[in-house]
């Protein structure tokens, strides 16, 4: 199904009947249908809410670059449009930052019920001397290649060098997408942590390298009411790759 938000053709489906509502956000560059997972785990109690991003799946693109904060507003007009005055929110990676601006923005228009981080982004890397070096030198190289008589004497060299920049969720992403990604990444959400007084299960795969098992328990420390499940051999898609520990895990919580 699609519904128009803000002049936005968005991509969403339920799954489930009943009254309360559990919400998922997704992860950077995922689709919706990746949740399924989730969704039908939940669906015997609970009316799931699956959709894309703007940007994301089959949603549209933003008109312009957006931050966390851009979303998290999309977002409230996106639970507005649906009239979900209380829900369950369910974030993985990027969707658990979206998350995390909420709790610490007051007076939302709808009730936080609980809260699930999966593999949550939100925690800034420390900037090591070696990754700063690497990042200067990285912005020296970008300055010269980008002269054009440098760009006319080898092009097919710096375009090779221009393919090996940066993760691929960047190298796979839209021009304006890419400056998105810049926003959140750089973006340090750790002083929203303690403001997070919802109730919160964490559940983190303990080979994620994406989003460490360190910003996980960094989450737990700092969050009043928040509880973690680490899933062994498992890393940022945890949900995926331990189907049935994960499925485990939410049954568990939702008292399912």
């Amino acid at each position: 199904m699609h519904i128009t938000v803000n002049e936005y053709n968005i991509n969403y489906k339920f799954t489930g009947t009943a009254d309360e509502t559990v919400v998922i956000l997704q992860g950077w560059g995922t689709n919706c249908e990746l949740y399924d997972i989730i969704a039908n785990t939940l669906c015997s109690k609970y009316r799931v809410l699956q959709f894309d991003l703007p940007g994301f799946g089959n949603s549209d693109e933003p008109r312009e670059p957006w931050s966390v904060d851009d979303y998290a507003d999309f977002f409230l007009k996106l639970m507005e449009a649906l009239d979900i005055k209380k829900a369950t929110l369910i974030g993985h990676s990027y969707g658990g930052r979206v998350i995390i601006k909420l709790t610490g923005r007051d007076n939302i228009p709808f009730q936080i019920d609980k809260i699930v981080l999966i593999d949550s982004a939100g925690v800034l890397p420390p900037r090591t001397l070696k990754k700063r070096f690497r990042v200067a030198k990285y912005k020296l190289i970008k300055k010269i290649v980008n002269i054009n008589l440098v760009y006319k004497m080898c092009p097919d060299l710096i375009d090779a060098w221009r393919n090996r920049q940066g993760s691929e969720d960047y190298k796979n992403a839209s021009p304006i997408m890419r400056q998105c990604l810049v926003k959140a990444v750089n973006e340090d959400l750790t002083h929203l942590f303690a403001g997070n007084t919802h109730d919160t299960l964490l559940i983190w795969g303990d080979l994620d390298t994406a989003t460490p098992l360190s910003d996980a328990k960094k989450m737990e420390e700092l969050m009043p009411n928040a509880g973690l499940a680490v899933i062994n051999n498992a890393g940022h898609f945890c949900f995926v790759e331990k189907q049935g520990i994960f499925t485990s895990i939410i049954k568990s919580y939702f008292e399912i």
